[in-house]
Parts: structure tokens; C-alpha cells; sequence
């Protein structure tokens, strides 16, 4: 299989320019060229560039993303650096989702009291009960 950028973009709903960009950036160093110079992709590329955007999406540094695709071109003996990457991303991903674990509760927390004062407002506009019946 050989595709496009168009196709890999559209195969990966992953911009043409950011394909290039990672390219530039030594993200995706075994893209090859046809004769007349242009990229194109295997699946592999394809396999790559969904790791690199999902862990772009975590926040991953480029600087990381950059040493783990190094150290993955040497080989498996260089499992445990990447690992050893991958365990501070996973440390820091961690403290980042026990802070917006916190901020969901906060805002959890402040929408019962809205929702608490509409119902107090319906119910009693004026702190007077205004109903048909009594």
C-alpha cells in the first residue's frame, strides 16, 4: 500500500501540513519518495503518525516525541529509555487528570447550587408561595 498525503490525511483526519510538519521535525524520519519526489505512505507511516497525534494530544513535549522516535530507530535495546519517557509523560498525565478531576467536581459542585437557586426561585419567586390553591 502505497498512499498520498491527501489519502493519509484523509485516512488519519489529520491535517496534510501537520504530516509535513512532523516530517520536518524528524518525527517521521523512514517517509520515502517516489521518483519525483513525493511522500508517500505505508501503513506503517500511518501507524506512526496516530502514536505521534495521540501522544501529541497528551501534551507530549516534541522533545520527547523526538527522542523516542531516536531511540526507537536503534532498536529494542533501547526499550527501557523509551519506557522510562513514557512513565514521566504517564506521571505528569496523571497529576494533570487529578487537577481536572478536581476542577469537574468544583464546577459540579457550583451547577447543583444554580440549580438549587432556580428551583428555590420557581417554587418561590418572592419567598411567598404564589399557587392557586391555598
Amino acid at each position: 500500500m502505497k498512499l498520498s498525503i491527501g489519502e493519509a490525511s484523509e485516512i488519519l483526519a489529520c491535517p496534510a501540513s501537520t504530516i509535513r510538519y512532523y516530517e520536518k521535525e524528524g518525527l517521521l524520519p523512514l517517509i520515502q519518495r517516489d521518483q519525483s519526489g513525493k511522500r508517500y505512505f505505508t501503513q506503517t507511516d500511518l501507524d506512526w503518525i496516530k502514536l505521534i497525534t495521540c501522544f501529541r494530544a497528551t501534551g507530549m513535549k516534541l522533545v520527547d516525541l523526538k527522542k523516542i522516535v531516536e531511540l526507537s530507530l536503534q532498536g529494542e535495546e533501547t526499550i527501557p529509555e523509551r519506557k522510562k519517557i513514557l512513565k514521566e509523560h504517564q506521571k505528569e498525565l496523571h497529576r494533570k487528570q487529578t487537577e481536572l478531576n478536581k476542577a469537574f467536581e468544583a464546577i459540579l459542585h457550583k451547577l447543583n447550587i444554580y440549580d438549587h437557586i432556580e428551583q428555590e426561585r420557581i417554587t418561590s419567586p418572592n419567598g411567598i408561595y404564589q399557587g392557586d390553591n391555598c
